[in-house]
Formats: structure tokens, C-alpha cells, sequence
């Protein structure tokens, strides 16, 4: 019986070719972002879940907190991690971990730049996350100078040693901190953003410029290079221990910034949420996923999958017709309800499956096209994986389910009498079903068309505001970090003054907008007494404002190695209460308990993304030199025509400093841009869904004109006789369809509106919400369907109406 299912089946997708082939290229397309999607989401959900004990590790970051802000951190301060790990409540053991990257590891004759994946730790660590141990024990970290080894690292540090072989020899870090092996573990099979895989001993930390971190016995200095894991009791309540911790931060916090409502708070976070935190182990403000995305796409898929089912019941139920008299004949041969749903789900499933195996081949297209903005560790081999199988094959199985199951019963329930002695179908299928779906469809594909129009003209806005200072045309080196010689940093400034292809240079801790940026505290006086506000610190010479194009509203710049003074920006003028800037000029504020007389006033200027608002600000000279430079930065601007040479004359010069240091350049603009990449793969990823979305919508309207004019063929013959133009056939064929589609575009706009304001609302400076950008999707849309309609109308109506009437 199954057999026959499968050739009857087969015989009738055969026999509706191209009903058969819209069903099947629109389904594999809405299988294939389905595919791909739930791949993405599978991946990013699968990280640091396979610890033992997972569910009782967790982070605690920090956070500083008022009536309207809130401001987390990931690093804690030192003494939090030794109170944590004296027997506090409810924990059962704590490590704290310094993340390290030194310039340079030597071993032996050998040595290896800007090393990754080195952190300071205790033995601790290796009790709340559980290694294999291939050589030496955990409890080695007890001792001083002692690391433990990743199985890569080792290898790669000594390739022809055994492991054992390999206990006792010795590292050394930026030539300040010599270590020995004390241990190898095996690296994490599965999916972590524990990368780590060289541990060293906290005490080696003193050694290096690492020591501040970890001697800091401060409760309100942070490092976000700190990060603070426990392992609680199995029987801690975790709200019970967020209370204490609470309480422990309203203990050690400053009490002058708790009278002005900034107090200290800690917070835990689950391991698992660690892989979607905003603050994640590394870079901050760059999260290794992002669950509002992952949301986002999870809909795409959802919604491109339901517009390839749509068709599916559109187009079978529409092609039922064809097959009323063999469905009454069947009927009246015995065949049963049951059998015939049975053979309509059998024919559904074969084209679902055929889909299926395309959609594996359209899946990894999209998976090469989406390739830059995917996690490096996402491959779109994990589709092999059993679980994967599985997740497929009931995927369309439900697939097959849903767009069959209708169909299947509006067949079933022909009665054979009716359809074998009349056309009584054809007269009561009038398509309200249909019409509704094709609203649909259009609907969801007019909301996709607003949304990357808008979120392109968003990004559009940002990559081209202007943001206050010149960003075109200006790069930047960072200085090796090891190498805290003002002398030789101001040497490379000299060397390329005299560079013709170099218009200017500036010695600096960063560009005006980055990821790089000090904090400080400024005391000052009011009606009311002194008041406290945080403001950003900016440094630079006195070529700085002029090199960045930033100018000058008051005053002056500050003189170079003055330590009591700096320039404020446009918005601190305002917090200390002043509206004219000429009015600041001299005024003195405090730093600390350094008193600065303000010389100057900049115009604003963005400091960072356009998501958030302008911060106060002063820009000074390298004011703490004398203990450690915060020239960290060379900008330079060049001429555009002669951007390569200068390029190279700069690393000539940068080799002669340092011979050792490996030379990066970085231009401005890129770094600007790069605020932006998730804005930049939503609009991508955007651009794909509304192209999907409208293929699969146009492949169902095209399959649906062609039954209507099919249908009607005979109608057409008749009005063309009686002497209807072909433009008038042409509207009455499209009537029935263009109407739907109106109303779905009418509907769609205050709903993508609603979506997409409610997206911008993350934004401090957004884009305006046009009119033209509904009024043209509209349009555009409404164009598209007509001149799609239209074909298929239009090469019907010019058919020779004898033809169609000669059985008549």
C-alpha cells in the first residue's frame, strides 16, 4: 500500500510539473534559512554547557548603580576575591583569573609576540572547571613561578618533548617573570569561551606590569582584566547569596559617591549567560553572541519557513480542482477518507522531502555568503551532527504535517456524486482561503522590505554623521605596551615631521572616538557646596585638536607637560553649571586633590557609538608621565594619493625603534565603522530575508495566476469576443489579486513602523523615520505584483479565443 502511495504520488508531481517545482524551491529556500538559522542558534547555545556542576558556577561582576543608571563591569577589585574565597555563605570555592597578554614569551632560543590565552590563576580554578591532567597536578599553582600548560601550548613551546619531558622547563614572560611546567592538561573538546591555556601562578603576576591588578587592595578601583568565578553549595539559594553580596557592596562602598546616589554593587551570572554577555571575558562592549539577534533571526527563519508552507496549501489547494474527478472517481471505486488524506500527506511528505535534500545545498550557499559575520568556531558541518539528523527529519515531518494537513481534508472530503455530475467545485471555490494567505505572505514581505530599508538608511546615518572631529585620511599606531620610553615615542613623532607625504602627527593616549578611554572624578564648587561628576580623560599633544580638526570655542590649548590644567568639552561646561564658555575660562575644579584651572573649551564631540549620548570630557597633556606615559598612540594624517608610501615610511621608521615590535596600522574611519558590525550583519542578514521572502511570495502569486487563468480561460475567450480590451482583461484577472496585496501592504506599515522605532529607541542619535520609505516599498511592491500578474494575465489573454471555446 505504501508503495503505491509513493508511485501515485510521484505520478501526479510528474503530471503538475510546475506546480510541483514553485512547491519545491519555495519550500527549500524557506528549509534552507531554517537550516542555516537554527544552526547559528544551536551553536550559540551550546557553549560552556558541558561542566560538571555548570548549573553552580557562576561570574560575579561588578556593578555601579543609581536612581538612573546602572553600569556593569566585568572585573572585580582584589579584595572582594579574598573575602569570597575566605569561606563566604553559600560558596563552596573561588578563583580569581587575570587575563595576560604578554609582548613577548621566550622558550629557550625561541620567542613568540603578543602570546594569547595566558591568565594568572590559583589551583582553585582547576576545582570549579574540571581538566584532564596529562602531566603534573592542579595543586602545582600552590606553589611560586610555577604554569600549567595547555596540551597546544606545550606542543607548540616544545614539539618534540613528551610531556613529562616537559615538567620542569622554564618560560619566561616579557623578560621580567620566569616560570616552570608544573602541569599539562588537555584542552576543552566541546564549545567554550574558556580559551585559556597557560596558567600561571598569581604571585608570577607581581612581576610584570600585571602587578597593579592583582596588589590593588582598593574596593572601588576596578580591572576588567580581573574576572571572579565561584562554585556554590548545592544547596545555596542564589537569591539568598545575591542579597549578601549586596549587602557586602553597600559595606566597602565610597561613601561621598553614595551621598550623590553612585553606589557599589556585585552580581552573578550564570556560566551559560556568560556566552551572551555584553561584557563578555575579553573584549568589552563585544559580546560573543547576542540573543537579541539570535531572537531576530529566529523570526526570519519562522516566518520564510511559513511562507514556503503557505504555498504549499495555496498551491494544492488550488490544484485540487484538477484532481476533483479523479478524487470522485477513487471515492467511488471504495477508496476511504483515511486512505485518501493518507495519499495526499504521502505526496506532500515526497515533495517536503525532495525540498529537504535541495534545501542542504541552498543552506550551505547561504552558509558561504553569511561566512564573515559568523562565529569562527561555526562550521556548517555540525548539520551531521546525530542530534542535528534528528532535529532535520522532525522538522519535516512537522513541515509536512502543516502543509498538508488541509489540503489533505478539503480532498478527502469531495463528495463523488457532486463532482462527477457538475463543476459545483469549481463554482464554490471562490479562494477566500488562498487570498488570505497571499496577504499574508506579502504582508510579512513588506514588513522585511521597510525594515532593511530603514536599518540601511540608520546605518547610513551613523557611518556618516558628523561626529565633531575629522576621521578621513588619519591612522594610528599603538606603542608596544612593554616599551614605556617617552623618548623613543616622541623619536618616531621627529623622524616622520619631516616626511612630505605626512601632513601632521600627534602623540596621544587614543583617537577622539574608540574603544579606549579614561575615566576620572571632578570635584567642584555650587551655590550648595562641592559636587562630584565623571568625565572622560582624553590626552594629546598640542598638535591633537588641530591634527582631528576639533576647534577651539574659548581659551586655549594646554601647554605640553602641564599638570594643572586641560580643556573641557561642551557638555562638562554645561554639568558645572556654566552656558556661555568664555565664563569657564580659569575656573578651577579638582582632580582627585590636584586642583586644574580649565584653559580651554572644544566643541563636542562623539566619544564613542552614536547609541550613546555625549559624555563629559577634558583633554590634557600626558599629565602622569612622570610615573607612566599616556601617550600611547601615534595618529598621523596623510594624502590619500600617497597613502601606501607613507604607509611604508612610517613602518621603516617604527623598525628602527622597535626592531622586535610587530607594526599595525589603523585608520580611523574603519574603526568607526566597526561600532557598527552588528547593525551591519542585521542589514545583511535583512537584505537576504526580504529577497527570500519575496521570491517565495512571488513564486506563490505567479502558481496562483496561472490556476486562475487557467481556470478561466474560457471566461477570457468570451469577453474577448465580446470585444474586451486587452487591458481591461488584463485588470479583471489581476483584480482578484492586487486587492489582497494592497491591504497587506496598508497593514504591514504600522507594524514594521512599530518594530523599527521600537529597534532605533536603542540609539541616541538615530535616522528619521521617512514617509518615502513607505510610500516607496508600497509602491514598489504594489508595481512588482502587477507586472508579475501581468505576464502570466496578458499571454493568456492573447490567446486565440477560438481555441478555448471550440469544445463549447
Amino acid at each position: 500500500m505504501f508503495k503505491n502511495y509513493i508511485k501515485i504520488a510521484w505520478r501526479n508531481i510528474w503530471k503538475n510539473k510546475l506546480f510541483s517545482a514553485i512547491n519545491i524551491i519555495s519550500l527549500a529556500i524557506g528549509l534552507s534559512a531554517s537550516f542555516v538559522i537554527g544552526l547559528m542558534i544551536y551553536h550559540e547555545f551550546s557553549f560552556d554547557n558541558f561542566h560538571p556542576n555548570q548549573d553552580r558556577i557562576y561570574r560575579i561582576s561588578t556593578r555601579f548603580f543609581g536612581e538612573d543608571h546602572s553600569n556593569i563591569n566585568r572585573g572585580v577589585n582584589t579584595p572582594l576575591t579574598k573575602v569570597l574565597k575566605d569561606d563566604f555563605p553559600g560558596i563552596s570555592s573561588a578563583t580569581s583569573l587575570y587575563t595576560y597578554r604578554p609582548y613577548e614569551v621566550k622558550v629557550g632560543d625561541k620567542k613568540y609576540k603578543n602570546s594569547e590565552g595566558a591568565i594568572f590563576t590559583d589551583k582553585n580554578y582547576f576545582e570549579i572547571f574540571q581538566y584532564q591532567f596529562l602531566a603534573g597536578t592542579k595543586e602545582a599553582l600552590n606553589d611560586p613561578n610555577k604554569i600549567i600548560l595547555s596540551k597546544n601550548k606545550a606542543e607548540k613551546y616544545f614539539p618534540n618533548l613528551s610531556y613529562d619531558q616537559v615538567l620542569g622547563k622554564t618560560i619566561t614572560y616579557d623578560d621580567s617573570a620566569t616560570v616552570e611546567v608544573a602541569g599539562i592538561v588537555a584542552d576543552f573538546s566541546e564549545k567554550t569561551d574558556l580559551i585559556f591555556d597557560e596558567f600561571i601562578s598569581l604571585d608570577a603576576a607581581k612581576k610584570t606590569d600585571m602587578d597593579w591588578a592583582v596588589s590593588n587592595e582598593s574596593w572601588t578601583s576596578i580591572s576588567s582584566s580581573s574576572q571572579l568565578f565561584v562554585l556554590l553549595h548545592p544547596n545555596t539559594v542564589k537569591s539568598e547569596l545575591q542579597n549578601k553580596l549586596d549587602a557586602l557592596g553597600k559595606e566597602h562602598e565610597d561613601k561621598e559617591a553614595a551621598e550623590r546616589g553612585d553606589h557599589l554593587g556585585f552580581n552573578l551570572q550564570a556560566l551559560p549567560e556568560m556566552h551572551f554577555s555584553e561584557y563578555g571575558l575579553f573584549d568589552y562592549g563585544n559580546s560573543a553572541a547576542n540573543k537579541s539577534v539570535l531572537t531576530y533571526l529566529s523570526f526570519i527563519a519562522l516566518f520564510l519557513l511559513l511562507l514556503g508552507c503557505i504555498n504549499f496549501v495555496n498551491l494544492n489547494t488550488a490544484a485540487a480542482t484538477q484532481s476533483a474527478k479523479e478524487i470522485g472517481i477513487r471515492k467511488t471505486l471504495g477508496s476511504s477518507k483515511k486512505q485518501l488524506m493518507f495519499q495526499f500527506l504521502g505526496e506532500t511528505f515526497l515533495l517536503t522531502l525532495i525540498s529537504g535534500i535541495l534545501s542542504i545545498g541552498f543552506g550551505y550557499m547561504l552558509y558561504k555568503i553569511f561566512a564573515e559575520f559568523l562565529s569562527p568556531t561555526f562550521h556548517y558541518s555540525l548539520i551531521l551532527q546525530p542530534e542535528i539528523i534528528v532535529g532535520i527529519i522532525l522538522l519535516l515531518l512537522i513541515v509536512s504535517a502543516l502543509a498538508g494537513v488541509y489540503p489533505a481534508i478539503i480532498l478527502s472530503q469531495f463528495k463523488p456524486v457532486s463532482i462527477l455530475k457538475s463543476n459545483i467545485f469549481f463554482r464554490k471555490d471562490k479562494g477566500e482561503l488562498r487570498k488570505f494567505l497571499s496577504f499574508f505572505q506579502f504582508g510579512i514581505a513588506q514588513i522585511f522590505i521597510i525594515a532593511t530599508i530603514l536599518v540601511g538608511k540608520q546605518i547610513h546615518f551613523m557611518l556618516n554623521k558628523d561626529l565633531g572631529f575629522k576621521s578621513n585620511e588619519i591612522a594610528f599606531v599603538e606603542f608596544p605596551y612593554q616599551d614605556e620610553n617617552i623618548d623613543k615615542r616622541y623619536l618616531l613623532k621627529n623622524e616622520l615631521k619631516s616626511n612630505p607625504k605626512i601632513n601632521n602627527l600627534s602623540l596621544a593616549s587614543a583617537a577622539p572616538s574608540s574603544y579606549t578611554m579614561y575615566g576620572t572624578l571632578i570635584t567642584y564648587a555650587t551655590e550648595n557646596g562641592e559636587e562630584k561628576t565623571q568625565a572622560d580623560e582624553l590626552f594629546g599633544d598640542t598638535n591633537y585638536l588641530e591634527l582631528y580638526n576639533i576647534p577651539l570655542l574659548a581659551g586655549r590649548k594646554p601647554i605640553n607637560d602641564s599638570i594643572n590644567e586641560f580643556v573641557a568639552n561642551q557638555t562638562l561646561v554645561k554639568k558645572l553649571g556654566y552656558s556661555d564658555p568664555e565664563d569657564i575660562i580659569n575656573q578651577r575644579v579638582n582632580i582627585g586633590e590636584t586642583p586644574y584651572t580649565i584653559v580651554g573649551v572644544m566643541q563636542d564631540f562623539n566619544q564613542g557609538s552614536l547609541r550613546s549620548d555625549i559624555r563629559p570630557m577634558i583633554f590634557t597633556t600626558d599629565i602622569n608621565r612622570k610615573w607612566r606615559t599616556q601617550f600611547s598612540t601615534l595618529s598621523f594624517s596623510f594624502n590619500p594619493n600617497n597613502l601606501s608610501s607613507a604607509i611604508a615610511d612610517v613602518e621603516k621608521q617604527w623598525k628602527n625603534i622597535y626592531p622586535e615590535a610587530d607594526f599595525e596600522v589603523q585608520f580611523v574611519d574603519e574603526t568607526l565603522a566597526s561600532f557598527y558590525r552588528q547593525e551591519q550583519r542585521i542589514s545583511k542578514l535583512l537584505q537576504w530575508a526580504t529577497g527570500l521572502s519575496i521570491l517565495i511570495s512571488a513564486l506563490g502569486l505567479f502558481g496562483l495566476v496561472i490556476y486562475t487563468t487557467e481556470r478561466k480561460t474560457k471566461e477570457i475567450g468570451i469577453r474577448k469576443i465580446l470585444g474586451a480590451s486587452l487591458l481591461r482583461l488584463n485588470a479583471t484577472l489581476c483584480k482578484d489579486f492586487i486587492i489582497p496585496v494592497a491591504i497587506a501592504v496598508l497593514v504591514a506599515i504600522p507594524i514594521a513602523f512599530y518594530l523599527i522605532d521600537n529597534w532605533l529607541q536603542d540609539y541616541a542619535y538615530k535616522t528619521e523615520i521617512s514617509w518615502w520609505v513607505f510610500a516607496l516599498s508600497a509602491i514598489g511592491m504594489l508595481i512588482f505584483a502587477v507586472i508579475l500578474m501581468s505576464f502570466r494575465t496578458i499571454q493568456t489573454a492573447l490567446r486565440n479565443p477560438v481555441k478555448s471555446l471550440r469544445t463549447e
